[in-house]
């Protein structure tokens, strides 16, 4: 998976940083998922190399305008383009789909492709999945912030195992198309009528990735049950340790609750986002300062900038 920032700035944009959005691509499926919608990120996408034909599915966290404003738009450019025939699945908080009904009726815009809104509430609550195929898992958890909340966390499903090319030889067996479906661990018979068993020539399965996005929320439990083990934890870091009071009565948290955060749930890499504006470089303090308080906590632990774009990889894989 790659995660491309496409705005990390909390409320308000400034100069350096746009209100909310992560883009995660899927290269292998050539197919893109965003998650939160802030204002200006189609005009983000203009700046990136990321193609917003490629989109398919955007998961929104809470109904506040700097995780949301963008999402009509953006919809709205995607089918004057026409280049979305598969149509796009939104997930989110119950008043998501009265929201773009209401701004796109009014506005007399038409989307000449499938659009549907999924309510993720109850996934929430039940502890079932949002969204699964054949690679992929998503799940979510309630926060605790002002409004109804989400973090989302996507899951690969596990990797065939490694296929052992020079037993393939050693069995005789042609390379060409046949290595495919034993790759896939298919059962398949030769010419000679020999039955050969793909398993008996892949190595154990090997874990896919997994991706965790947290905001808005103060510190809870929920969070950390999400991203238990998760290769990476995208989470808000909206004060500094400072103004843990202002924190906790905006219901965000600070760069030591994330921290906190990873530390509980032994994730692989802890990513910092959503940094409040007054926090810009030239203050008494700056995102440098939050990224050394949560290190303290979570030695493996970044600063998210706009534009901003990691390759994630199992943990396990990547050593």
């Amino acid at each position: 998976m790659q995660v491309t920032f496409l705005g990390t700035s909390s409320g308000v944009p400034t100069r350096a940083r746009n209100v909310s959005a992560v883009a995660l691509r899927l290269p292998q499926r050539s197919e893109m998922w965003l998650f939160d919608c802030g204002e200006g990120t189609q005009h983000q996408f203009l700046r990136s190399e990321l193609r917003l034909s490629q989109l398919r599915r955007v998961f929104v966290t809470h109904m506040h305008g700097d995780h949301v404003f963008g999402l009509p738009g953006l919809l709205a450019s995607l089918g004057l383009a026409g280049n979305s025939n598969e149509g796009v699945d939104l997930y989110g908080p119950d008043p998501l789909e009265s929201y773009l009904n209401g701004v796109l009726r009014t506005s007399s815009t038409r989307i000449g492709y499938p659009l549907k809104v999924h309510r993720v509430h109850d996934c929430a609550e039940n502890g079932t999945l949002v969204y699964e195929d054949d690679d992929l898992m998503v799940r979510c958890t309630p926060l605790t912030h002002r409004v109804p909340a989400y973090a989302y966390r996507v899951d690969q499903k596990p990797l065939a195992g490694r296929f052992d090319v020079a037993k393939a030889k050693d069995l005789q067996i042609p390379p060409g198309p046949i290595y495919a479906q034993l790759k896939r661990g298919d059962t398949v018979t030769l010419e000679d009528g020999r039955v050969i068993d793909g398993t008996t020539l892949c190595g154990p399965e090997r874990p896919g990735v997994s991706v965790v996005y947290c905001t808005d929320t103060v510190f809870c439990e929920a969070a950390v049950d999400l991203a238990r083990g998760a290769d990476l934890l995208i989470h808000e870091s909206t004060f500094a340790h400072q103004e843990s009071e202002m924190a906790y009565q905006k219901q965000h948290s600070t760069s030591t609750m994330a921290a906190q955060t990873a530390a509980e749930a032994n994730v692989g890499q802890l990513v910092l986002t959503h940094l409040s504006p007054r926090y810009a470089p030239g203050n008494a303090v700056t995102p440098e300062d939050l990224l050394k308080e949560a290190q303290a906590i979570f030695p493996n632990t970044c600063l998210a900038k706009d534009f901003l774009t990691l390759e994630v990889k199992p943990r396990c894989n990547s050593l």
